[in-house]
């Protein structure tokens, strides 16, 4: 709770820092001291040392497994400051509202991974969505970011008031916002609550980009600022995905085995499409734009077999996909043209960011030795240990086979191709960044356990 007031603060605090300060490198520093805080305050409170807990009548429930997940949405955050900030400038005046902005998400991030009622899953999504709208439109010379910004409000709208419709379905079905409330499975699967969970499936997939739903995402993702694209791809992504399993696990786990196929078959759409559009991408931007889709299959895994492994998995994949998709996006960022002849001679020319751009590809194709690898190792366990449609994880490996394809075409445009890429001049601060990025993806490929134990202790 400590960490969800202190967010809200901060982004007050940024806001109005902009008035006073008119320089605007202070304000990376603000905002690296508001996040230290945030993960230091999620510390505390883990550990029972200091907390503030209003009495929010049951609304919100910590357990370690929020606590964690704040700690890795926090800590990705830290990495994606420090990696970015520079470019926060490029994409307009308002550097100190941007800053503000991505704390109001933090704040919506926690509600999220915390929720104890319908009421607070809603108010999560929306802190989180509102202020994507404004920063995927941040970039107001480009006609590309102004679409993205409409095309995601439209589109959010839609999917919130389809969330709202099946609200109000499980409330009139068992008379209670609270998530425990509405898990009524021995009581027989009534049709109100049947048609607010659709809903809610249809709803929470839109607001994580899962087939069919997806068609919003590619031109939102490639429209917006790349700076604030790799926010929205990592962080965001996972928290929805936060919400998703804990709003499935509580709600609906007792009738599971009545949804469970539905969810397959998302599933399977999902790392279809994600997986085979991405192939015939020409811009990288574009093609990690798919290839998130992609991943957001492998993520539902998670929604689809709701046990141990599961829910460890998610917390896994969570870990690894911040960190690679944001190490990505920032080589990415640094290379004046997107396209695959762009990545051409990159290992000539800047051998350092070809080399920490190849551990986070690798780590996303779910390569040995990263922390794909592990967090897609433990989905697909999670899928064979549920024992039902075996066929779904042979489909996903096959559709990670393709993945290896479309991210390898980078690989080799950098090592194995000629040509000159062009790149903006890399920071001391950057370089050291983007290592301790790349380190952290091998040592959670390693060391997997180190994080999961946390949830236990």
């Amino acid at each position: 709770m400590t960490a969800i007031i202190l967010a809200a603060i901060w982004g007050v605090v940024m806001m109005y820092s902009g008035i006073v300060i008119k320089n605007k490198a202070t304000a990376k520093s603000i905002a690296l001291l508001g996040i230290l805080a945030l993960l230091v305050v999620n510390h505390l409170e883990y550990n029972n040392i200091w907390y503030i807990m209003p009495d929010v009548k049951g609304m919100l429930k910590f357990t370690p497994f929020s606590y964690v997940f704040n700690f890795i949405a926090f800590g990705s955050t830290l990495l994606y400051f420090l990696l970015n900030a520079d470019e926060f400038e490029a994409v307009g005046k308002d550097v100190y509202e941007y800053y503000a902005l991505i704390f109001f998400i933090l704040c919506g991030v926690g509600l999220a991974s915390s929720f104890n009622t319908l009421l607070m899953l809603f108010l999560g999504i929306e802190i989180i969505s509102i202020p994507l709208y404004i920063l995927a439109g941040s970039d107001k010379r480009n006609l590309k970011s102004n679409e993205a910004s409409l095309k995601y409000f439209l589109m959010g709208s839609f999917s919130t008031g389809i969330m709202l419709m099946g609200i109000a379905f499980l409330y009139g079905a068992t008379g209670s916002f609270y998530v425990e409330a509405i898990n009524l499975g021995e009581a027989g699967f009534q049709p109100m609550l049947a048609i607010g969970l659709v809903f809610l499936l249809i709803a929470i997939s839109f607001k994580v980009s899962a087939a069919p739903f997806h068609f919003w995402a590619p031109d939102v993702y490639d429209g917006s600022p790349t700076v604030f694209t790799s926010f929205m791809v990592s962080v965001v992504k996972a928290a929805s995905f936060i919400a998703f399993l804990r709003l499935f696990d509580k709600s609906f786990g007792k009738v599971h085995a009545e949804w469970q196929l539905l969810v397959a078959l998302i599933t399977a759409a999902t790392l279809f499409i994600g997986n085979i559009t991405a192939v015939f991408q020409q811009s990288v931007k574009r093609m990690l734009s798919y290839s998130s889709i992609a991943q957001a299959g492998f993520m539902l895994f998670s929604v689809y077999a709701l046990n141990t492994f599961a829910r460890e998995g998610l917390i896994l994949y969570s870990a690894a996909y911040c960190l690679a998709s944001i190490g990505s996006f920032a080589v990415l960022v640094k290379v004046k043209d997107y396209s695959i002849e762009g990545f051409n001679g990159l290992a000539k020319k800047q051998p350092f960011l070809a080399l920490m751009n190849t551990i986070f590809l690798l780590s996303l194709t779910g390569i040995p030795l990263t922390a794909g690898f592990m967090a897609k190792y433990y989905m697909l366990i999670a899928a064979v240990k549920n024992g039902q449609h075996l066929w779904l994880p042979i489909f996903a490996v096959l559709m990670a086979a393709i993945s290896a394809y479309y991210y390898f075409r980078v690989i080799q445009a950098m090592y194995f191709k000629d040509g000159e890429a062009d790149t903006k001049p890399l920071s001391k601060t950057f370089r050291i960044t983007l290592l301790v990025t790349a380190l952290l993806v091998i040592v959670l490929g390693l060391f997997p356990t180190g994080l999961l134990k946390a949830l236990y202790s």
